[in-house]
């Protein structure tokens, strides 16, 4: 996917095409219609349609890869980490069999701009995840994944993954997150942004007939705001006039994303926490985060204190530098492509089920 995961920008993801890294063997995407699905609020959608890619045969060993916010099971096939990962060789070589979903309100999953605008039913993450485990148990007919993966959103749900379903996987491998509740910096600069798309005119409560002008300054500013890497900043806009050409060159890259999809995925967000349940995951789980992340902070010390009471977990810190990208680091498998292998290594394969329908 182009630039995806890069540093323009946390929304890249939304403007971004998808461009492969490889040719993937046996690439295949598809449809699956989730019935009568429940959601956290209590409604129930009669269809829930939920796109989305494999690669590899369902043969191999079922492996569940999670994108982030405002992106779509293609984007991680792109080159930094599909490109990096999926290769022969390579952590997750095409041997294996990969899921690669939309989530809810995602790439061509359904969401509010299919029709329905806001009176679309109000998603959170538990919802997404739910809807993923339905699409790889009843869709697409497998019983036990070797691994979950996910990066910042996607990342999220894969801790959730592991509290919801824990004998459902060998290993996790939740990227650019961390499982306690959507807080601080982090949410405050999500609700600024949400709150400048709702109170542009342009916006008119959801009923609008051209995308609001304001959501582009919007998505700047908290892009700007919430990744890139102080190092890298520091590196790439070390005057005045080299910061204002970055900033310009954010602006003038055009928006495609629907204001409402835009609006419901970041506000998904608001109620995920999943600091409650650590000491129910029973897979192997692997952190992966960045030490210059700006959403997920080490030095708060509440990821270190979560990881304590996760029974085989452990973390890796990826150290900051003039390479990383601050939460757009983990999109950048060579940063932990060996971490990954080793993980994958020591943890034993349980019997997996993964016949087809």
């Amino acid at each position: 996917m182009r630039a995806c995961y890069a540093v323009l920008s946390a929304v890249v993801l939304t403007f971004s095409t998808p461009v492969f890294a490889a040719d993937y063997p046996a690439l295949r995407q598809g449809d699956w219609i989730a019935r009568d699905f429940k959601l956290h609020t209590g409604e129930t959608m009669p269809e829930l349609k939920l796109h989305y890619t494999t690669v590899g045969e369902p043969s191999g060993q079922p492996v569940l890869v999670l994108h982030g916010t405002g992106g779509s099971g293609t984007g991680m096939l792109g080159p930094t980490f599909g490109g990096e990962m999926f290769g022969p060789g390579q952590p997750l070589d095409a041997t294996k069999y990969y899921i690669l979903p939309d989530g809810i309100g995602h790439g061509k999953s359904s969401k509010p701009s299919d029709g329905m605008k806001t009176g679309f039913p109000k998603y959170n993450y538990d919802d997404m995840v739910e809807a993923q485990y339905r699409l790889v148990t009843e869709g697409l007919g497998v019983k036990h994944l070797r691994l979950v993966i996910g990066n910042s959103m996607g990342g999220m749900h894969t801790w959730l993954w592991g509290e919801k379903y824990p004998t459902a996987m060998d290993a996790l491998v939740p990227m650019a997150s961390q499982p306690t509740e959507m807080a601080s910096r982090n949410w405050m600069m999500r609700r600024i942004m949400l709150d400048t798309i709702r109170n542009d005119p342009d916006y008119n409560g959801g009923n609008y007939t051209s995308q609001p002008r304001m959501m582009k300054y919007a998505a700047t500013a908290y892009g700007i705001a919430s990744i890139g890497g102080t190092l890298a900043y520091q590196s790439q806009a070390p005057t005045a006039a080299k910061a204002d050409k970055i900033v310009d060159e954010r602006l003038a890259t055009p928006i495609t994303a629907d204001a409402n999809d835009f609006v419901y995925q970041w506000e998904s967000s608001h109620d995920y926490n999943a600091g409650d349940k650590l000491e129910a995951i029973e897979a192997s789980l692997l952190l992966i985060n960045s030490a210059d992340d700006e959403r997920n902070p080490p030095e708060t010390g509440i990821t270190d204190a979560a990881m304590k009471r996760v029974k085989n977990g452990r973390l890796y810190l990826i150290p900051a530098s003039a390479e990383t990208r601050g939460h757009g680091t983990t999109g950048n498998a060579k940063f932990y492509s060996e971490q990954v292998r080793q993980l994958l290594e020591s943890t034993p394969q349980r019997m997996i089920e993964s016949a087809r329908r």
